[in-house]
């Protein structure tokens, strides 16, 4: 395989993951319109500066190749004081990104992941539910306890992982604004990985 192409393959990685860190930021400012919205942070691998790793793709994987890590979705931390507003939240989210698209490219409304969680306690409330509708009569509805707020979803055998919340980086704050751009967290090149 030519340097170019893992080159190439590399650079595409890196803009995916700037992409979804700046729709982080569009979203978040959104979502800061809300007087119930206490905080907003990005958490997951967009938050940190990528890695390298042999990917899932082939031929990179056939021949061992690592690349930096390839980022799926944005992971957002949405801590708030009242659950009653979960669906005009997401519909906040989503148009949001749509209006965004030309700038930052195409981010899928649903490549947005929500963990709600109550402010002070630090407990977990659930997810933002991406469905337009509450229930939606979809099978992710038909889980116990989903849809009992609206527009929170239950995840059937999620389990928190500890470090989710350990690895956030808050992005709003109520009492605060904005206190960090997403598009303004360290990259791999600021840590001097290669």
């Amino acid at each position: 395989m030519r340097q170019a192409e893992i080159d190439r393959q590399n650079q595409w990685l890196i803009d995916r993951r700037n992409q979804f860190r700046a729709g982080a930021d569009v979203v978040t400012a959104a979502w800061a319109a809300f007087p119930e919205v206490v905080a907003v942070a990005l958490t997951g691998s967009v938050a940190k500066p990528l890695w390298k790793e042999v990917p899932r793709f082939a031929p990179f994987r056939r021949k061992g190749i690592a690349l930096w890590h390839e980022c799926m979705d944005i992971d957002l931390v949405l801590w708030l004081d009242s659950q009653e507003r979960l669906g005009e939240l997401r519909r906040a989210k989503d148009t949001a990104l749509r209006e965004a698209f030309a700038a930052i490219g195409g981010l899928a409304t649903h490549g947005v992941d929500t963990f709600l969680f109550e402010p002070g306690s630090d407990r977990y409330l659930g997810r933002l539910c991406h469905f337009a509708q509450c229930p939606k009569g979809k099978p992710d509805c038909r889980t116990p306890g989903c849809g009992a707020t609206a527009f929170n979803k239950v995840v059937p055998g999620f389990t928190l992982h500890r470090d989710l919340l350990a690895a956030a980086r808050v992005l709003y704050r109520r009492d605060a604004g904005v206190v960090l751009r997403a598009v303004d967290l360290p990259t791999e090149e600021a840590e001097g990985a290669g």
